[in-house]
């Protein structure tokens, strides 16, 4: 399997933090942090799997991960949101 550092736009800000979302459609094969973790940008948040390939999904900004709403095995698709960043 094949990683991937992705540099599609993959969050939005919101009142509640920086989205993390998916940009493209695939599985889970990983969540690399919890909620309360200290992230710094770049780390990587989950990894998806996609055609084949292990991408892995980073932070774009330092912060605390104040929500995790995937888990391993879950099928997302493009946009899903994966986490938020405070």
């Amino acid at each position: 399997l094949h990683y991937l550092r992705h540099s599609f736009p993959t969050r939005r800000s919101s009142d509640l933090g920086t989205k993390i979302e998916a940009p493209l459609p695939g599985t889970i094969t990983e969540v690399k942090v919890n909620v309360g973790d200290k992230v710094k940008k770049g780390d990587t948040i989950v990894v998806l799997e996609a055609m084949k390939m292990q991408n892995n999904i980073e932070a774009e900004n330092d912060g605390e991960i104040t929500s995790v709403l995937v888990k391993q095995g879950d099928s997302v698709m493009e946009g899903t949101v994966l986490a938020t960043i405070a």
